[in-house]
């Protein structure tokens, strides 16, 4: 039989922007993104508002019909800003996806049109499924809400929702046309969420960078006070670590099963599901690379001094590093939440990658893991976290 085979490749140029006020009309950030690439009439928008932001900042939707009406030379606002609902529960149907979609098809928004999302990660992913897959593809503009999807999610190129049981398991690898991160929408979030994106940075300073751990820890006291400052530093330096490695790793559409990235996701994406996303996703994510240091440690790659450091950084931050669903139990007794290890197989497709620490700074891949020294490691975190607790009270009373 006859072959015919040829290589294609791709080329895609991803870009964070950072402002602050992207609204305001004398800031030419967002008309600039929207007409760089223009032939033709003016380009239509059509914007998705993430709910709980606009309860929050009742002028976000004025400010953006007012940019668009300033600006109608250039750009065309289809209709106002579609308000969806944000947090996981926007990711667990497929009835919002279907909500865009039939706007996108309402006002003829083609593939040199917007989809804009403003909103945290859970509403972006949502609406980066629903361009990615209308016109096969329409362009899509991202501008995170959160600490937590301006560090990590949100300057990502994936796009999904919640099926089956599983996060993420409907979904498309689309890279967003621009993303722009703009502080000003940070300032309605309230301490919890505004915590919740350090997880992410912490993440990738211990598999990528320990400079970067090394600066978290000296700026720990104005993190955890919000110092805006601070917090501007650390999504800076996180996105721009999440995008090197999307650039560099030379697998950006995860065809592998290496997903460094996701250090400490395998148990945090169980525990959101059990909890029933009551337990956020910064804060599963925490109680993960825990329970993920502690193994590295007692399995001889980490050091006991290095796993201490990690442990004390994400406590000083502000998290707890223990959930009372790592002891859920099936029917047969077996702790629920190391299933998580399998469904991140099949989701990964085939081989097992967990990533383990060698060092702050120095992340590795392994294929298998230990699951007595899993358990270990949870009841550690649980009798870590009874002392804690009893610290606390002694020093209140």
């Amino acid at each position: 039989m006859s072959l015919i085979e040829r290589s294609i490749q791709v080329g895609y140029r991803l870009r964070v922007r950072f402002t602050e006020n992207v609204f305001d009309a004398a800031n030419p950030i967002l008309k600039s993104v929207l007409t760089e690439d223009v032939h033709g009439p003016r380009p239509k928008a059509l914007f998705v508002l993430d709910e709980s932001l606009a309860r929050t900042q009742l002028e976000l939707a004025p400010r953006i019909e007012n940019y668009f009406a300033t600006h109608r030379d250039v750009l065309q606002l289809v209709c106002p800003p579609l308000v969806i609902e944000g947090g996981e529960r926007t990711k667990n149907s497929y009835f919002h996806v279907s909500e865009i979609q039939s706007h996108v098809d309402r006002y003829h928004i083609d593939r040199h049109s917007y989809v804009i999302a403003v909103g945290g990660g859970a509403l972006l992913d949502m609406a980066g499924l629903a361009a990615a897959t209308a016109h096969r593809g329409v362009r899509h503009v991202r501008l995170p809400s959160t600490t937590l999807s301006q560090c990590d999610s949100g300057v990502g190129v994936k796009n999904g929702i919640n099926a089956f049981g599983k996060k993420n398991f409907i979904g498309a690898f689309a890279p967003p046309f621009a993303v722009i991160n703009d502080f000003q929408l940070l300032e309605s979030l309230t301490p919890r969420d505004k915590r919740a994106g350090y997880v992410e940075a912490v993440k990738v300073a211990l598999i990528r960078d320990a400079k970067f751990f090394d600066e978290i820890e000296g700026a720990v006291e104005k993190l955890r006070a919000f110092d805006a400052a601070a917090m501007q530093r650390l999504i800076f330096r996180c996105a721009e670590l999440h995008l090197n490695h999307i650039a560099t790793s030379g697998d950006p559409f995860e065809s592998g099963s290496a997903r460094p990235l996701d250090f400490g996701h395998w148990s945090a994406h169980k525990l959101e599901q059990l909890s029933e996303f009551k337990i956020r996703h910064g804060e599963a994510v925490a109680v993960g690379i825990a329970l993920d240091t502690i193994y590295s440690r007692a399995m001889g790659f980490l050091s006991a001094a290095d796993a201490e450091r990690v442990l004390r950084l994400l406590e000083a931050l502000g998290f707890e590093l223990f959930a009372n669903e790592l002891l859920h139990v099936d029917s047969e007794n077996s702790l629920m939440v190391v299933n998580g290890l399998e469904e991140f197989r099949e989701h990964l497709g085939g081989q097992l990658a967990i990533t383990l620490l060698r060092g702050i700074g120095l992340g590795f891949e392994v294929h298998e893991m230990n699951l007595a020294k899993v358990v270990e490691a949870i009841y550690e975190l649980k009798e870590r976290h009874a002392r804690r607790a009893q610290q606390s009270s002694r020093a209140s009373a």
